[in-house]
C-alpha cells in the first residue's frame, strides 16, 4: 500500500474520532461510580492475594533452603557415624583377634603351669628322699645330741633344782638343733626357747644379793658378842643355888686338854655352828631348794638368838637380815619335758616315713 492511499484513511478515522467526542460531550454522564469502586476493591483484593501468595512462596523457599541445609548437615553426621561405626567395627575385629590370641596364650600357659606343678611335685619327692637319706647320718647324730641335752637338763633341774645349769643345757640343745638341715624340726626350737625362758624367769631376782648377804653374815658371826657368862641372875632365880655354883666355880675349874678356857671354846663352837648353818643356806639357795634354805636360816637365827647377846646392835642387825631372807617368797618350779616329747614324736614320725612311702609305691604298682 502506498503513502497516498493511507492518508485519506487516516483523515477519515480522525474525523470519526472527532464526531464521537462531540457526541460524548453532548451526552450527559451516566451513573457508574459504584461499579468503579467495586472494580477498584476487587483489584486491591487481587493485588493483596497476589502479594500473600508471593510472601507464602518466599517463606516456602526459605523453609526449603533451611530444610536442605539441615538435610545436608544430617547427611554429614550420618556419614561421620558411618565412618565411626566402620572404625569401631574394625577395632572390634582387632580386639576379637587379640582375645583369641590371648586365649591361645592362656591355654599354653595353663599347660605349662600344669607341667611345672608336676615337675615341682617330682622335685619335692626327690628332696624328701634326699632329706630322709641325710637324716640317717649327720642329722641323726645332731638329734641324738639334742635329745640327750634336753633329757640331762630335765633330770638336773628335777634332782638338783639347778635352773642355771638346765638353761645352759637348753642353750646347747638349741645350738645343736639349729645345725639340723631338716626343716621339720625348726618349730621345735620355739618350744626349746620357751622352756629356756621359763627357766631364766624361775631364778630368783635377788640371788646375788642374797648370796652377798649370807657371805656378810658369815663374816659378821666372827665378831658377834656372846651372852655374858657371869651375868647376874634375875630376882626370881637368885638364891642359894647361885651362891653354891659361884663357890664351886672358885674351887673346881674345868679346862680343855689344850688349855683353852671353856668360854673361849664355847664361843668358837657357837660361831662355827652359825657359820655352818649360813653355809648350808647358801648351798640350798644355789640348789634352788627353798625348804632347805629356809630351814638353815631358821637354825642360824635360833643359834644366834641362843648363843649371842640379843641386846647388841650387831646381833639385832644380823637377826633382822635373817628375818628378811626368811620372808622371801619361793619360786614356782618349771615343768620341763614338752620340748623333749615333741622331739621324740617328730623323730618317730620321720622314722615311719620311709616305710609308708615304700608301701604306697608298692600299692601303686599293678
Amino acid at each position: 500500500m502506498s503513502q497516498d492511499d493511507s492518508s485519506p484513511q487516516t483523515g477519515a478515522s480522525a474525523g470519526a474520532r472527532s464526531d464521537a467526542s462531540r457526541r460524548t460531550a453532548a451526552t450527559p454522564p451516566r451513573r457508574g461510580g459504584g461499579t468503579l469502586a467495586v472494580a477498584l476493591l476487587l483489584s486491591l483484593v487481587a493485588v493483596g492475594g497476589a502479594g500473600y501468595v508471593g510472601w507464602r512462596q518466599w517463606q516456602q523457599e526459605q523453609g526449603n533452603a533451611a530444610g536442605s541445609a539441615a538435610l545436608t548437615g544430617l547427611q554429614q553426621r550420618v556419614n561421620q557415624l558411618e565412618s565411626a561405626f566402620t572404625a569401631s567395627d574394625s577395632e572390634r575385629n582387632l580386639l576379637r583377634q587379640r582375645l583369641g590370641d590371648a586365649d591361645q596364650v592362656n591355654r599354653s600357659l595353663r599347660e605349662e603351669l600344669l607341667s611345672q606343678a608336676e615337675r615341682t611335685r617330682n622335685l619335692e619327692d626327690a628332696v624328701a628322699k634326699l632329706s630322709e637319706k641325710t637324716l640317717s647320718g649327720h642329722d641323726a647324730m645332731l638329734l641324738d645330741e639334742t635329745e640327750s641335752l634336753l633329757r640331762m637338763a630335765k633330770e638336773r633341774y628335777e634332782l638338783f633344782h639347778d635352773a642355771q645349769g638346765a638353761a645352759a643345757a637348753y642353750a646347747l640343745a638349741d645350738q645343736a638343733l639349729a645345725a639340723v638341715d631338716d626343716g621339720a624340726f625348726s618349730g621345735l626350737r620355739q618350744s626349746i626357747g620357751a622352756e629356756r625362758e621359763a627357766l631364766a624367769k624361775s631364778q630368783p631376782a635377788g640371788l646375788d644379793a642374797s648370796l652377798s648377804t649370807l657371805t656378810a653374815l658369815r663374816a659378821a658371826t666372827l665378831a658377834l658378842p656372846l651372852k655374858p657368862l657371869d651375868a647376874p641372875a634375875s630376882g626370881s632365880t637368885a638364891g642359894g643355888w647361885s651362891r653354891i655354883v659361884a663357890t664351886l666355880n672358885e674351887v673346881v675349874k674345868v679346862q680343855r686338854a689344850n688349855g683353852a678356857p671353856l668360854s673361849v671354846a664355847d664361843a668358837r663352837f657357837a660361831r662355827e655352828l652359825a657359820a655352818i648353818d649360813l653355809a648350808q643356806a647358801q648351798a640350798a639357795l644355789l640348789a634352788s631348794d627353798h625348804e632347805a634354805y629356809v630351814a638353815a636360816l631358821k637354825r642360824a637365827d635360833a643359834g644366834i638368838a641362843a648363843q649371842f647377846d640379843a641386846n647388841a646392835p650387831a646381833v639385832q642387825q644380823a637377826r633382822a637380815q635373817l628375818a628378811t631372807l626368811i620372808a622371801q617368797q619361793s619360786v614356782t618350779p618349771v615343768q620341763l619335758g614338752a620340748a623333749l616329747n615333741e622331739l621324740r614324736n617328730l623323730r618317730a614320725v620321720h622314722a615311719l616315713k620311709p616305710a609308708s612311702s615304700s608301701s604306697a609305691a608298692a600299692g601303686a604298682k599293678p
